[in-house]
């Protein structure tokens, strides 16, 4: 699914083309997405100006002035710039009609997506009041994280992925970045020091500022605004390489579940 690259990504591709434009139009082919597109968004929209597209977490934020268009990937989602009406595929749910005749088009096969309207502070919208820190701003560190390990039980990758602990850390990026950190996955968060934390903060940071960099990781749907597909899958060290050797090492790379999802590590190179 897009993680936080990727919807970094998507930020950055769609930004250019939407801001400062009036909004002219919205249409919905399908209401029925992981939340049902409120009846009443486009009555939000029509005739509003795009401020900004910000992002918390995995939800980009369209800023209009009397509120905030939440917009999330879910599962297989994602957004193009269309310059010209192109006929919508099945999958195609929402186009969003700009003054100058771009569409923002929302593609999403799984309908795990979301288009909500926030009036008040989008910071204080239920699915945005309760996210941790951003990964890659300051209030991340050690000792965020060294801090609320204390007594946890539960695997070390599964506590990153918390989104109450910090946003935006998916399955592929936990698997990378506790690689580069040489932490085992299912080590207890708890007994992990904050030495070795201060290690994994570095490397989470070090991994998604790479995953941007190469526009993202496409294992199967992701494309950005301009339907180009992310790059850093070919940088990938362990993820989805199961009975592959360790780039580091030459042990053969393990595969397990961990939270119900999918894990690959070394046993020789984390502990």
């Amino acid at each position: 699914m897009p993680e936080l690259p990727e919807v970094e990504t998507t930020r950055r591709g769609i930004a250019p083309h939407v801001c400062g434009r009036r909004i002219d139009g919205l249409i919905v082919r399908q209401r029925r997405l992981r939340w049902p597109v409120p009846a009443d968004l486009g009555q939000h929209l029509e005739g509003r100006r795009i401020d900004a597209v910000g992002r918390r977490g995995k939800y980009l934020l369209l800023s209009l002035g009397t509120g905030t268009l939440i917009i999330h990937l879910g599962m297989s989602g994602s957004l193009r710039i269309l310059r010209r009406p192109d006929p919508p595929g099945p999958h195609d749910h929402i186009d969003l009609l700009l003054e100058d005749e771009t569409r923002l088009r929302f593609t999403d096969p799984r309908r795990f997506g979301a288009w909500l309207w926030s009036a008040g502070t989008a910071a204080q919208h239920p699915l945005l009041a309760t996210l941790g820190p951003e990964p890659l701003e300051t209030g991340f560190n050690a000792g965020h994280l060294h801090a609320l390990a204390r007594r946890r039980r539960s695997a070390v990758k599964s506590f990153i992925m918390n989104s109450r602990v910090v946003v935006g850390v998916g399955n592929i990026y936990a698997n990378e970045a506790l690689f580069r950190a040489g932490i085992h996955p299912a080590r207890a968060a708890g007994r992990i020091s904050l030495a070795r934390y201060e290690r994994l903060v570095e490397a989470i940071k070090t991994v998604l500022r790479e995953a941007i960099d190469q526009g993202g990781t496409t294992l199967r749907d992701f494309v950005d605004g301009e339907g180009r597909p992310g790059y850093f899958r070919h940088n990938l060290q362990v993820y989805q390489r199961g009975a592959q050797d360790c780039p580091r090492c030459g042990a053969v790379i393990r595969e397990s579940r961990i939270g119900q999802r999918s894990s690959y590590f070394c046993a020789r190179c984390q502990r």
